[in-house]
């Protein structure tokens, strides 16, 4: 699988920087960036807010301190009822502004729930997924607006999830997708068969590594998506039981030029030492893929 070497990112979620409410210790950004950049990264998403400051010349100044660009912003948002419809675009148009002005090239959307956190999900009725298809059309424009790729990420615990649900997202509206290999594989679908189904519309991609055996025990409902990443859901890439080689082979083999965010979501219970903690199981991962498709691709 010799090629060009793919263009790595990082993600603050790998290092335990979540949105949800009380999910763990939170690392500062200035830690988490030089160890992106020590680690080989070239890029970041730009993780919740609170993060990184919200002026984007600010932002720009942040990740220009340690070498990395932005590549996209994740933002979860109800879009699948209408009298939330306001406030989820409204919020939608302000991380879009954001992202435009620090450099980033992707909004990363999820359907949220109206539940704070991932550990319940709200399946749509007919009246819900119109809702959901409209709205997703609207968020296009926004993104369209400031020059940005929209992306719609199938994630545990959201309106769109599993395979049908991908699949009908995929008929009913334009809309491209964050191919997410860990989320999808907790969820039940297949990564691979994702990948090939959406074709070019695949835009964005988070790779991630899963315990099949905690994946199932989630997808049953007997234990919450919280604990679950607590407990080791997410691997370092190629120690778990998703088929990750078999999805970058088809990524890069057809086409794909976007970035690769390393993700391994991890709740943190207080700050690791210094050259210890999350970054490990990071460069894990980045010797992984580099032992797949090359090293990282010089930043452009």
């Amino acid at each position: 699988m010799t090629r060009a070497g793919p263009r790595l990112a990082g993600a603050p979620i790998s290092w335990g920087v979540s949105e949800v409410p009380a999910w763990g210790h939170r690392m500062a950004a200035g830690r988490v960036l030089g160890e992106m950049r020590q680690a080989g990264l070239r890029a970041t998403e730009l993780g919740p807010p609170g993060f990184l400051p919200a002026d984007p010349a600010a932002i720009g100044a942040a990740l220009g301190r340690h070498g990395l660009a932005l590549a996209a912003g994740f933002a979860a948002a109800v879009l699948h009822r209408p009298e939330r419809r306001t406030e989820a675009l409204a919020s939608l148009e302000a991380a879009a502004r954001t992202l435009a002005g620090a450099g980033a090239g992707v909004l990363i959307v999820a359907a949220a729930s109206d539940a704070a956190g991932y550990d319940e999900r709200e399946p749509l009725d007919d009246a819900g997924w119109e809702a959901l298809t409209a709205a997703l059309h609207e968020a296009g424009a926004i993104a369209r607006r400031h020059g940005l790729a929209l992306a719609l990420h199938p994630h545990v615990g959201t309106a769109v999830e599993r395979h049908g649900e991908i699949r009908r997202v995929l008929e009913l509206t334009g809309v491209d997708l964050c191919l997410d290999t860990g989320h999808l594989a907790v969820a039940g679908a297949d990564p691979l068969r994702v990948a090939v189904e959406a074709g070019s519309r695949v835009v964005h991609v988070h790779l991630k590594d899963v315990d099949a055996v905690l994946a199932g025990r989630v997808r049953a409902g007997g234990l919450g998506f919280a604990e679950a990443v607590r407990r080791g859901l997410f691997r370092p890439v190629g120690d778990g039981d998703v088929d990750v080689a078999a999805v970058l082979d088809r990524l890069l083999t057809t086409g794909y030029r976007g970035w690769l965010t390393l993700e391994q979501d991890a709740a943190l219970d207080g700050e690791p030492e210094f050259g210890a903690g999350p970054v490990l199981d990071v460069r894990r991962s980045i010797a992984f893929v580099e032992s797949l498709v090359g090293s990282p691709a010089p930043r452009r």
